[in-house]
């Protein structure tokens, strides 16, 4: 390399052109990446509603003897011969090299055990797509794949053959009737009936422990529980007749192997024929499903149904989060920064609330059990509910405690986001200020913090995003598997922080690695993991749509 060459080539280092293009390179593999991952988690998530076509497979087994098998083809894979020969799999003697095999869905886990099973391609004789193939979606036990037989009302036929498809659903309507009307009963005229019911017990006992259990006061007790008592029988025999009217009708299924079985219209959510759908039935199906999935209860052990419950909890827990971190970051932040003498102890303060910012989540989670939850909520029991005792109400984890718990956790991106904003105000602008007979209160109020207010959304919008994928935390201090009730509803106080919840980010994990079928429940870990990503990027995106617009708004005041 002559002389020239190595100038011009340190020269060309020394100007810094390198490091743009590494910087950008780095930033073109980062966005690559991330939108590969969104790519594959839309494409295993959105996929999964759409109607897959049902097979009707024979094929040779080991023993060599014809059977007969029905579900959807979920994967494929190409595996070697002789690895599936030792794992017992029919395999044609003397084939070697890679053989395709299938991941068949079969469903009907209540009558075969498994509803997903592996077949070899080459042991395969014929398939087909028969159009009258149906599936049902149940409340439990998962898919149901078969061929209709009948339709039965109080065990007598009313449809066979090819007049039970039609007849079928209209009953199938009604059947959705009921169980709406019996989900009302249930949660909310029993449900409220029930609350008020402990509500009663809660204020006899808080009576006994005041010393105030007079015979006048118990006997208004006792009449209102009797009030209750009588609606809530009403109210029962109103469910009893609606679960004897919705289990009237049932429908007669021949399966694999020419089985019959009888299934009842009230254990079936959706029936569909995919094979016999053209592309806009299955346009429809496609958003009823997500709709369901945004806006149902979850089932079937959360492999089925909908997540409404998690993304309602993760909403309130976030929103209630943002009230109590809002109002300790900024102070925080105008103190150290307006009031506190700039000296060694303030940049240990700000060192300290910069570690706090790296501190691993669990952590706050187990400061939060315990003194959240044990110490504070404890006491807060032994002071206020004593009558609850030893049924804690407060001093067990919930949402109050999980909302404070993320708060700790969010405060520091608030501090330091709204510090930088007001380190970037100018001093002349608060000197103008005090010049023109404005306090210092005033001039914080009115001019600083406004103009501080990008800075300060931001932060608080970050702090948002990052509270609702956490995780960790939120096992020990209120999340749950499935909640028997939300936090918000019809009873007073209508808000009940001590409840605990529902959480995507939880649900995620639970569905993941918790769950008792776990080929069932992957596509719903990929869209359960697309929505809280898309949450997560909405509020980002409204981050950066704040700031600019209140940047906009103050840019003549700073000019």
């Amino acid at each position: 390399m002559s002389v020239a060459t190595t100038e011009h080539f340190g020269s060309w280092l020394k100007s810094g052109a390198p490091w743009i293009w590494l910087n950008a390179a780095a930033v073109a593999a980062s966005l690559v990446m991330v939108l590969g991952l969104l790519v594959l988690i839309a494409v295993n998530g959105l996929g999964h509603f759409w109607p897959a076509g049902i097979w009707d497979i024979q094929y040779r087994s080991a023993d060599g003897q014809v059977q007969h098998l029905i579900g959807e083809i979920r994967s494929s894979e190409v595996i070697g011969a002789g690895r599936l020969r030792d794992a017992g799999e029919p395999v044609p003697d003397g084939m070697e090299g890679p053989v395709e095999r299938y991941l068949l869905k079969t469903g009907n886990r209540d009558i075969s055990g498994l509803d997903f099973r592996w077949i070899v391609g080459p042991a395969i004789t014929e398939r087909t797509k028969p159009q009258d193939i149906v599936a049902f979606e149940r409340v439990e036990w998962g898919n149901f794949y078969g061929f209709i037989e009948a339709v039965q009302e109080d065990g007598q036929r009313v449809a066979e053959g090819d007049a039970a498809w039609e007849e079928l659903q209209p009953r199938l309507e009604r059947v959705a009737e009921l169980r709406d009307q019996i989900r009302h009963l249930q949660k909310s005229s029993i449900g409220a009936i029930n609350y008020k019911i402990e509500r009663l017990r809660l204020q006899q006992r808080r009576l006994e422990l005041d010393g105030k259990d007079t015979p006048e006061a118990l006997a208004d007790i006792e009449r209102q529980h009797n009030l209750l008592q009588d609606e809530f029988s009403v109210l029962q025999k109103q469910l009893d007749t609606r679960y004897e009217e919705i289990r009237r009708d049932s429908v007669t299924m021949s399966v694999m192997g020419g089985r019959e079985v009888e299934i009842s219209l009230a254990d079936i959510v959706r029936a569909y024929r995919p094979n016999a759908m053209n592309v806009f039935a299955k346009i429809g199906f496609y958003f009823s499903k997500l709709w369901e999935f945004v806006s149902d209860d979850p089932r079937e052990a959360n492999t089925e149904g909908g997540i409404f419950p998690a993304i309602f909890g993760t909403v309130m827990m976030v929103m209630l989060m943002s009230v109590l971190v809002t109002p300790f970051g900024v102070v925080a932040a105008v103190y150290l920064r307006e009031y506190a003498r700039q000296g060694p102890l303030t940049r240990l303060i700000r060192i300290a609330v910069n570690n706090l910012a790296g501190v691993p989540s669990i952590v706050y989670g187990v400061f939060g059990l315990g003194f959240f939850v044990y110490f504070l909520g404890g006491n807060i029991d032994q002071l206020f509910f004593p009558e609850a005792l030893p049924a804690p109400t407060f001093g067990t984890p919930g949402l109050m405690w999980a909302s404070l718990t993320l708060a700790l956790l969010t405060v520091p991106v608030v501090i330091v986001a709204t510090e930088e904003g007001l380190a970037r105000i100018p001093s002349s602008i608060r000197e103008g200020s005090l010049a023109l007979g404005a306090t210092k209160a005033e001039t914080l109020w009115r001019t600083v913090l406004p103009m501080a207010s990008p800075a300060m959304m931001t932060g608080l919008i970050l702090a948002v995003a990052r509270a609702a994928g956490e995780v960790a935390p939120l096992m020990l201090v209120g999340v749950v598997k499935l909640a028997p009730a939300m936090p918000l509803d019809g009873n007073p106080p209508f808000i009940h922080l001590d409840r605990k919840f529902m959480h995507l980010g939880f649900h995620i994990y639970d569905v993941g690695f918790q769950s008792p079928n776990v080929e069932a429940a992957r596509p719903l870990v990929y869209a359960t993991a697309l929505l809280l990503v898309g949450v997560i990027v909405v509020l980002n995106l409204a981050a950066i749509s704040i700031r600019n617009r209140l940047r906009e708004r103050y840019r003549e005041l700073e000019q």
